[in-house]
This record gives structure tokens, C-alpha cells and sequence, in this order.
């Protein structure tokens, strides 16, 4: 028989188990042991998942490494003598590893310091409220479930060799010649940002229409326009039928009969959820497609023997499979839980634990860090047309040209609005240099349902890019300064 897993003061059984170590699950188990739960953290490879070791956090190395580069070949432009005499792969993933290791001795640190019990192994749901690692059980009033994603790949597709994901990507040792990247969101535009920057020749295979598709059209034309200037290949529309590898390279076919050569073929055809072998179904977990299914609150719908819940956060979920939306579904699953245990999230709030809100889909701001960066947050404008009717639906587009910043930066871009006529703004689309970092008052501004007049109220630093946000509210409101129209 498999040991119970105890702990002093509560033999047998845990507030909360969490099955998964990534941003969702840390973040539920830092929250609950911080409002004075007794937590069990189960992960079977490093705390910190795939963001921290095989995905946001080194790609995002890699992309600031890219950026230096490119800086390095144009600072003669500035009056400055630089040049790029090549990229040290080695150096360039010390420089990415180190980053990569601050942050996890950092969160180990917190991990320890909250007395949070953390586990090393594959967990399986043996039933409802008790997860089994190694022979051992481990029994919680509430389990969370947060076993994250992983790169996907087609059928008939094989990884291995000459066909890698963005798993192998990260860890590359030298810079490919040419790579075709099949898969035009974001994980594909970013690493072939990366690749070109370092000096190879990129090709897209993208089946939609588009460029990061589920962006609004404006921003996808806008950074095809830039991947056409960076030389940056791509082809739309047009779907992946075949790749042959010999020891020269890979052969990649497409629907239209076009062929692509190259030294490397990247599959970035999204990722899917972490669901098998881990006894889900078993438990009552409904599953569709792999996704955990679970209502408004992440609760999977099964009960626990301690009058608690299975949830689930993170990617596993359907919805948009990013870091931070699984960190707010991992604190707001804490919280629930707390208050479920009559533990108040907030004591300044009066009378007593109350639930939180559930975290709201529609204001998850989305960034793509290639060059130049893609962000938004809200609606589409097809998306608000649909939604609200085209005639009640108003936009707005305010060119980075006329931003002091933007030009000292040497970005070309832009700030579009979507609003409802005499109503809100419900989307902001944002294409540059370095625009990632203004979305954060996008998402204010979209979940605060501001409108116009409010922002353009507002003072905005200069000289900044955060300027063109208050330029454009400006425009919008009808009294535009540094914008024609």
C-alpha cells in the first residue's frame, strides 16, 4: 500500500495539493501558504516550469542578445563605431543560463521560505483529493491541477535531427544558415526574429492568412511589412504537405506544390496540454481535445472527500496559453480556496472572507517579443465589430512617427484604438520597438472601460512612448495634437 504523506499538525492531509510547478502552480501555492494554508507543491522537473527554463525567459534572452546585435551593426548610424563580428552561441547562452539560474535560486527561496512542502516527481490524481508521487500520497481538501503544455508537432511530422521545436531552439550550439519556421504565431515570429538578427535566412510557412493571426489585421499587416524589410521570408495561406531530410538539410513542401531549403526546420504549431498520464479521467476530470474542462471559477466540476475541489489553471485550460494568465488563475485559486477555509484574502476588507473575482479573460494583455514587438490587450476590431455592430464600433491608428521617443529609438509603428462609439475603449493594438512595456496601461485603460476623455486627461511623461497612449486618446476625443486628423 502506498504511504500518506503528513504534516505536523494536520496528519495525512494538506489544505492544498498542486500538481504542476509552473507559473500557475507556484503561484496558487506562494498565495496559499502566504494567507497560512499548508501546501503540497508537486513538480517532476524544475520549479518554475517551461516559462522560466524553456520558454519566456530564454527566449527572451535570446531576443535582447538579438537586439544587441542589431544595435551593434547600426550604431554608425548614431555616430558610433560598432560592428557585429559574429555570435558567440556559447557565450550568448551563458548569458541566457544565468538569467535563467538567478531566477530560479530566487523562486526555490520563496518556495522554502513560505514552508511550502515541494515535491519532486511525477504526481498522478489517484482519486479525487489525492495525488500520488513515487509510491507516496499526498492528500489535499483542494487540488490544483497546473501541469502546463508542450510544443506541439503535425501528424506524420517527427521531431528529431534536422526537425526541432522550440525546445531544441533554446539549447541550439551554433546559428543555422537557413531555417524554415512552420507557424507564424508567436513563438514562430520570435525565434525567426532571433535567427535573422544573428545572421541566418528565415523563411514562415504560415497556413492562415496571416502573421500572427489572432491579432487584429492591422498589426499583422504592419509586421509583415517590417519582416519583408528585415528580410524575413514568409509565406500565407498556404499549408504544409511533406519535409524530407537528407544530410545536407531539409526539403519542406507546401499544399501549392513551393518547396523551401534549408539547414533546419522549427515546428511551431502552438502547444498542447499536459494532460496524459496523470490519471485525470480516472478521477472524473472531464477532458476535451487534452484541455481540463472547468467552469467561470476553474473548478473541474469534482469534489474531494474533504468537501473541497479539484481546479485547474494555467495552459491546460482552454483559453490563451500565457504565463501570466495561469500566475492570476493560480493567486485567484488561492484565494478562492482561503475563503472556502474561512480565511479572509483581504483582512482590511469588513465582513469577513468573501470570494474573489474570477480573472477576466478579455483584459489578458498579449505581447509578442519580436522585432519590432507586437502587444494588445481587449478586442479585435472584427472582434468589437461583431460584438457591438460596425457602425457602432469607432478606431483610431496614431503613427510611432509622430512619437520624440520612437524617432530617437529609430522605430516605425503604431497605436491603434478600437472603441465603442461614445463608449469605451475595449481594444488597444500596439506595434514597435519596445512597445510591450506600454501595454501594461492598456490594460487599465480596457478594464477600467475608460473612455477617450479619460485618458486624454491624463499627463504622460516626454519625452516617452508612452506619449503616443496619450496622444492617441487625445486624437480619439476629438482635440488631436500631434496626429493629422
Amino acid at each position: 500500500m502506498p504511504s500518506t504523506a503528513t504534516i505536523a499538525g494536520n496528519p495525512g492531509t494538506f489544505d492544498l495539493v498542486v500538481l504542476g510547478g509552473g507559473s500557475g502552480g507556484y503561484s496558487a501555492a506562494l498565495r496559499a501558504a502566504q494567507l497560512g494554508l499548508s501546501v503540497a507543491l508537486i513538480e517532476e522537473n524544475k520549479l518554475g516550469g517551461t516559462c522560466l527554463h524553456n520558454g519566456c525567459i530564454p527566449t527572451k534572452a535570446l531576443l535582447h542578445a538579438a537586439e544587441v546585435a542589431d544595435v551593434a551593426r547600426e550604431g554608425s548610424r548614431l555616430g558610433v563605431r560598432t560592428s557585429c563580428d559574429g555570435i558567440d552561441v556559447a557565450g550568448v547562452h551563458a548569458y541566457k543560463d544565468s538569467v535563467v539560474a538567478g531566477l530560479y535560486k530566487g523562486l526555490q527561496g520563496l518556495i522554502a521560505s513560505r514552508e511550502v512542502t515541494f515535491v519532486t516527481g511525477h504526481g498522478t490524481l489517484v482519486s479525487p483529493g489525492v495525488v500520488e508521487v513515487d509510491g507516496v500520497r499526498y492528500a489535499g481538501r483542494h487540488v490544483v491541477l497546473a501541469t502546463g503544455s508542450y510544443a506541439r508537432t503535425l501528424p506524420g511530422l517527427e521531431i528529431g535531427g534536422r526537425v526541432i521545436t522550440s525546445d531544441q531552439a533554446l539549447t541550439l550550439d551554433h546559428v543555422p544558415s537557413s531555417v524554415v519556421v512552420l507557424g507564424g504565431g508567436v513563438i514562430g515570429v520570435e525565434l525567426a526574429s532571433v535567427w535573422r538578427s544573428f545572421g541566418a535566412e528565415v523563411q514562415i510557412v504560415e497556413a492562415l492568412d496571416h502573421l500572427v493571426p489572432s491579432e487584429d489585421v492591422a498589426l499583422s499587416k504592419a509586421l509583415e511589412r517590417a519582416f519583408r524589410k528585415r528580410g524575413i521570408g514568409f509565406s500565407l495561406g498556404d499549408r504544409f504537405t511533406e519535409a524530407k531530410r537528407s544530410d545536407d538539410g531539409v526539403r519542406v513542401t507546401l499544399e501549392s506544390g513551393t518547396t523551401f531549403d534549408a539547414d533546419l526546420l522549427l515546428v511551431a504549431v502552438g502547444r498542447g496540454p499536459r494532460t496524459a498520464d496523470l490519471g485525470l479521467e480516472a478521477a472524473g476530470v472531464r477532458l476535451d481535445r487534452g484541455f481540463v474542462i472547468t467552469d467561470e471559477r476553474l473548478r473541474t466540476g469534482v469534489t474531494t472527500p474533504g468537501g473541497g475541489h479539484v481546479w485547474a489553471v494555467g495552459d491546460i485550460v482552454p483559453g490563451l496559453q500565457l504565463a501570466h494568465r495561469g500566475f492570476a488563475q493560480g493567486i485567484f485559486v488561492a484565494e478562492s480556496v482561503a475563503a472556502a477555509s474561512g480565511v479572509s484574502p483581504d483582512a482590511s476588507l469588513p465582513g469577513g472572507p468573501r470570494e474573489p473575482a474570477p480573472v477576466d479573460e478579455a483584459t489578458i494583455p498579449r505581447i509578442t517579443y519580436c522585432e519590432p514587438e507586437v502587444a494588445s490587450v481587449g478586442v479585435t476590431q472584427a472582434r468589437a465589430e461583431e460584438l457591438y455592430g460596425a457602425d457602432a464600433v469607432e478606431t483610431l491608428e496614431y503613427n510611432l512617427a509622430g512619437n520624440g521617443r520612437s524617432r530617437i529609438l529609430g522605430t516605425t509603428g503604431f497605436a491603434k484604438l478600437v472603441r465603442r462609439k461614445d463608449g469605451p475603449v475595449v481594444g488597444m493594438h500596439l506595434i514597435g520597438s519596445r512597445v510591450g512595456e506600454l501595454i501594461g496601461e492598456g490594460q487599465l485603460i480596457v478594464g477600467w472601460e475608460a473612455f477617450p476623455e479619460d485618458v486624454a486627461s491624463l499627463v504622460h511623461a516626454h519625452p516617452t512612448q508612452n506619449e503616443a497612449l496619450g496622444e492617441a486618446h487625445m486624437a480619439l476625443a476629438g482635440k488631436p495634437l500631434h496626429a493629422h486628423n
